[in-house]
């Protein structure tokens, strides 16, 4: 039997995911929500975890961490071929399984098993996005800029917590905003998210 765990921060589709993975008959499965706290010290150690990639933030983590003491690497991220940014983290923070969320349920437990022996498992529509998300349009800089913006600070807070002048922010934003061919702050906020960059 191999042990997964499902994580993902919607009940529902939890729920509907434990039970696809059950229904193969070699899967023992559990799940937990991203922000569960840590798991019980007597549960057996997890062979795969499968997660959400709108569960990982940063390069390669997770809202919280706990499921990474019970599966280490071997991690089974679904996303889709419209978040290269979700795409690019989760190669870049050592996920061995990336599954289009839009393949055939036997995709997901090929990759979970093929996880589980310790080798890669890539879906075939994924590899373009994944090459794309290799080309992050702005540096880190310019994302650290429009990533406070996201949040709500103003030019004055943002240039304060940079430790960098009002004008620098300017011109940042202003290149960030050429770069992913926005027409303002607020466009590029939304083409970065909808990208998974943010």
């Amino acid at each position: 039997m191999v042990r997964t765990v499902v994580v993902h921060d919607e009940e529902l589709m939890r729920s509907a995911l434990v039970q696809l993975l059950r229904s193969e008959g070699t899967l023992e499965v559990s799940s937990m929500s991203p922000g569960a706290g840590p798991p019980d010290q007597d549960a057996l150690p997890t062979d795969v975890c499968v997660m959400d990639g709108d569960c990982l933030w940063g390069p390669g983590q997770a809202h919280d961490e706990p499921f990474r003491s019970r599966c280490g690497d071997r991690l089974v991220v679904l996303t889709t071929a419209k978040r290269p940014g979700i795409l690019r983290r989760a190669f870049d923070g050592g996920a061995l399984g990336l599954v289009d969320k839009n393949a055939p349920a036997h995709r997901l437990i090929t990759a979970v098993h093929t996880v589980a022996k310790g080798q890669r498992f890539l879906d075939q529509t994924l590899t373009v996005a994944l090459l794309e998300g290799a080309e992050m349009p702005l540096t880190t800089r310019e994302l650290s800029v429009l990533s406070l913006a996201s949040q709500g600070a103003p030019m004055a807070e943002i240039a304060a917590r940079l430790h960098l002048s009002r004008g620098t922010v300017r011109n940042y934003m202003a290149t960030a905003i050429r770069k992913v061919g926005a027409r303002n702050r607020v466009d590029a906020i939304r083409i970065l998210q909808s990208a998974g960059w943010t």
